[in-house]
């Protein structure tokens, strides 16, 4: 009887409940007092918009096979709003550095043999250098010259860094994207019909290409003065080249062999990365601020 009487009340409990949230209707509130109107955030430093940011830039090449880079530059970016900016970034390769790979290719005694099976491919000519003689095998390795890349800039997210709870400073993250003009030395075409023998000494000298590629960027601005920042990002350059100046593709199945001859066709796509560190002056000195 008692579960009966409990059974019931429960259903005349949901019955009622639902009758009431039938009839319910909503609200429109209205907020009155000092916030009605106010916006998210008052007295935000605008450290991007409307100003002219200058940075020099220094990008360390990253995974290389035979050449490290080191390029010197600058960015030019106007910033249209604090979320985007418009801009130009712009370095040379000026300086380089054998990897531990390209070191041991060179090595005259555990490294490539230098004799008629491996001339096309690494120079076996005798020379003024070391190495036993031979030209070294870095003198054939392809050089990344200079980079020009028009860009857009995105800043989704600001806010600000704290250090130990003792130090804040404002930061953003922002996202880059455009294109690029890359200047690059690698070896000369040979080998084909009117052109140099890939065997000859000479062969192996550089030739100045340039090349056209997407790039894109991401990476972190930090604040510590209303004129001058702090940045660090990582680029992306991807594009095909001869960064050994081997013969390794032209012939056979899909071209994967080689054919006796150097060109465009034994260019191999790389996604050539970069870490770039940056300290940026902004113009005018002084950020606006929001209400």
């Amino acid at each position: 009887m008692r579960r009966f009487v409990r059974a019931v009340l429960a259903s005349i409990a949901v019955v009622g409940a639902l009758s009431t949230a039938s009839t319910a209707r909503a609200q429109e509130l209205e907020l009155t007092g000092p916030l009605k109107g106010a916006p998210a955030a008052r007295h935000l430093r605008l450290y991007r918009q409307g100003r002219l940011e200058l940075a020099p830039t220094a990008s360390f090449t990253l995974l290389d096979e035979y050449r490290r880079t080191i390029l010197l530059g600058a960015r030019l970016n106007y910033n249209i709003t604090d979320w985007i900016a418009i801009g130009v970034w712009g370095a040379d390769g000026a300086i380089t550095s054998d990897t531990s790979l390209a070191t041991e290719i060179n090595n005259p005694v555990t490294g490539a043999p230098r004799d008629v099976l491996t001339a096309i491919n690494v120079n076996h000519s005798n020379g003024t250098y070391p190495y036993g003689g031979y030209e070294p095998f870095t003198n054939q390795t392809a050089k990344l010259n200079y980079v020009i890349a028009p860009q857009v800039t995105f800043i989704p997210f600001r806010g600000k860094l704290a250090i130990f709870n003792k130090i804040f400073v404002d930061a953003d993250f922002y996202i880059a994207a455009g294109g690029a003009l890359v200047g690059i030395q690698e070896r000369g075409d040979c080998g084909a019909s009117g052109q140099i023998a890939c065997t000859a000494p000479n062969s192996f000298d550089l030739t100045s290409k340039t090349k056209v590629a997407p790039t894109g960027s991401v990476g972190f601005t930090f604040y510590p003065g209303d004129w001058f920042s702090i940045g660090v990002e990582y680029r992306a350059l991807p594009f095909a080249w001869n960064r050994a100046g081997f013969d390794s593709r032209g012939s056979g199945t899909n071209g994967n062999f080689p054919d006796g001859e150097v060109n465009s066709k034994d260019e191999t796509f790389r996604f050539n990365q970069m870490v770039t560190v940056s300290i940026g002056f902004s113009f005018p000195f002084k950020p606006k601020v929001s209400e």
